[in-house]
């Protein structure tokens, strides 16, 4: 890992009516536009579900550097995240995060263990640890 600080740059270009172009030297350049409850297309990314996606794809990537840490072997993680948008003090944010992880391990494995690494990957995160909003987590390891 790189020492600190860490430094991400992302550019944002748009026409009066067109799409936002998200472009990141390296990646794939994404389409963004509001969602459908800012009287969006809703068929792009939108900054909000980009956010939301940022919690789940950053408990997954944190539970990854945990799990190898620890020396624990994983089938399968899947995250389904919700983040609650609404006005608080005539400000509107984002509130809350739920987050349900289901974690796919194989037979033999410490299912207790797992579901104390996903904790301490759900505090772990960066997003989530940037964030005001509450963020809770609903864990559910299934042994094959």
């Amino acid at each position: 890992m790189q020492d600190y600080p860490h430094h991400y740059i992302v550019a944002a270009q748009a026409g009066s009516e067109s799409n936002v172009e998200l472009t990141s030297e390296g990646v794939v350049a994404i389409a963004s536009a509001p969602p459908v409850e800012f009287d969006g297309p809703g068929d792009q990314w939108s900054p909000e579900a980009l956010l939301v996606a940022s919690v789940a794809d950053c408990l997954i990537l944190t539970f990854r550097a945990i799990a190898r840490a620890n020396k624990i072997d994983w089938d399968a993680l899947s995250c389904e995240t919700t983040g609650v948008l609404d006005k608080v003090d005539r400000v509107t944010r984002f509130t809350e995060f739920r987050t349900k992880a289901t974690l796919r391990v194989p037979a033999g494995t410490d299912a207790a263990k797992c579901e104390r690494l996903l904790n301490r990957a759900d505090q772990a995160c960066l997003i989530t640890s940037s964030l005001i909003a509450e963020n809770h987590l609903d864990v559910e390891v299934v042994v094959a």
